[in-house]
């Protein structure tokens, strides 16, 4: 990957007589497709307007979590849409071009995400172009919570939040208001169903402490059976298995050495890179 990395960054970019595309297109494409097509800037989320939705009572965690989201939602918006602005007033010669621009269009160019975004956006290895489509249904799916914040969505995608981490605490924190249990004394179990998010008929939860639906899990090195429930070899050339919708619930640990032997515990990253994208133990 590196090397590939490598070749397309000394790839000429000084249009056709330089034999490759010119970066000032390439990024005036880029622009078109945050500014037209995913309408970034006039989608940020209001969250004054969100609050006022909720009104005075006690948010719950989900809530909480939800609206961390949206900050963090904003601020990348923000991030990207001041950026690209001030390179196209750059290109109209109305602003200085600086180094920092031109690291930025240099990554671009290579469909890199450039690494001001990456570090105040969420853990992935997607190049520039799929980032952005991910960017978006992550965008649609806050979109969606905040028309009626007072619910919670029938079904979340986990790994489409920046921090999964806190969305499950959420569970845990629901789960100790309803029980007075602590919040050190807690797992989240995974129970996998055997439908998929698209599926209408998805049984109901049956009460607040009683967790969570999300989706967005695959499996790597193995597949899931919905029809055995349970885990079983991968197919052939199938290295991932997408896995139904899993409710997510909290529950007390078990004792020194009273784990079921028939459970596997499953560490679950957000990105193949593992190491520090870790989120927890399935």
């Amino acid at each position: 990957m590196a090397l590939f990395a490598t070749l397309q960054e000394i790839q000429p970019r000084g249009g056709a007589g330089g034999g490759g595309d010119d970066l000032q297109e390439r990024i005036q494409a880029f622009m078109v497709r945050v500014n037209d097509e995913c309408a970034l800037d006039a989608n940020k989320l209001n969250i004054e307007e969100i609050q006022g939705k909720l009104g005075e009572e006690a948010r719950t965690p989900y809530q909480n979590a939800f609206l961390q989201e949206c900050e963090y939602m904003n601020a990348l918006i923000r991030a990207i849409v001041v950026a690209l602005a001030e390179i196209e007033l750059a290109f109209k010669g109305e602003l200085t071009m600086t180094e920092k621009m031109e690291d930025l269009m240099t990554a671009i160019y290579a469909n890199r995400v450039p690494a001001p975004w990456a570090k105040i956006a969420y853990q992935s290895t997607r190049g520039l172009a799929s980032w952005l489509d991910n960017l978006r249904a992550r965008l649609e799916q806050l979109n969606i919570w905040k028309d009626d914040p007072t619910k919670k969505p029938t079904v979340t995608f986990l790994n489409r939040l920046f921090n999964p981490q806190s969305f499950l605490t959420a569970i845990k924190q629901v789960f100790c208001r309803a029980t007075d249990q602590e919040l050190n004394a807690l797992l989240i179990y995974t129970d996998v169903l055997k439908k998929y998010y698209w599926e209408t008929d998805l049984p109901p939860a049956k009460d607040e402490s009683a967790g969570a639906y999300v989706f967005g899990f695959q499996v790597e090195g193995a597949r899931w059976d919905s029809n055995a429930g349970q885990l079983d070899e991968s197919k052939p050339k199938k290295p991932f298995s997408v896995v139904p919708v899993v409710n997510c619930r909290a529950g007390l640990a078990p004792a020194a050495g009273k784990e079921d032997p028939n459970l596997y515990q499953c560490p679950v990253y957000q990105t193949t890179a593992r190491g520090a994208t870790f989120v927890f133990t399935a």
